[in-house]
């Protein structure tokens, strides 16, 4: 897993383009490691060291979440739709030690290829929503503390035992 100040975490991701066996390779370590990751809601391909547009999430066991579409595993994303911007904390697994507050939207609508490379639309909200948005910021080269309301919004992250 990268961490900043990793330069690959700052890069917009290339295309993936038809899913070919490379991608599904792709989307298996991603599966493996988000799955191997304690708290980890989702994983974008930079954060493996790889500048693809490609990321996994899966929320079903985060009490915030609302909807929820189990695994989810997109290639070459593309925000459709957002509405209801809402202020929240967020963590990433690159930025181990700190977390922020973020204004994102509550409501996305976003389209991607799924590793079949079949064309899958997702309605999400509150923190599913969150989630997919992380996650796409990833593929622009952007983490959370790109996005954090300001200076006073980040916090040293909790350590739960």
């Amino acid at each position: 897993m990268l961490v900043l100040p990793d330069p690959i975490l700052s890069r917009p991701s290339e295309a993936v383009g038809a899913p070919g066996p490379a991608a599904l390779a792709l989307a298996g370590d991603l599966v493996d490691t988000m799955r191997a990751s304690p708290a980890c809601v989702g994983l974008a391909a930079p954060q493996i060291g790889v500048g693809l547009r490609a990321f996994v999430m899966d929320v079903s066991a985060h009490p915030k979440a609302r909807s929820c579409h189990g695994l989810v595993v997109l290639f070459d994303p593309e925000l459709l739709e957002s509405s209801g911007p809402e202020v929240a904390r967020e963590g990433c697994m690159s930025v181990p030690d700190l977390t922020g507050d973020v204004r994102r939207a509550t409501r996305v609508v976003v389209s991607g290829t799924t590793p079949e490379g079949e064309r899958r639309v997702l309605e999400a909200d509150a923190f599913e929503a969150r989630a997919l948005l992380h996650e796409m910021d990833h593929l622009d080269g952007a983490v959370f503390l790109d996005r954090v309301t300001g200076p006073h919004a980040v916090f040293p992250r909790k350590v739960y035992r």
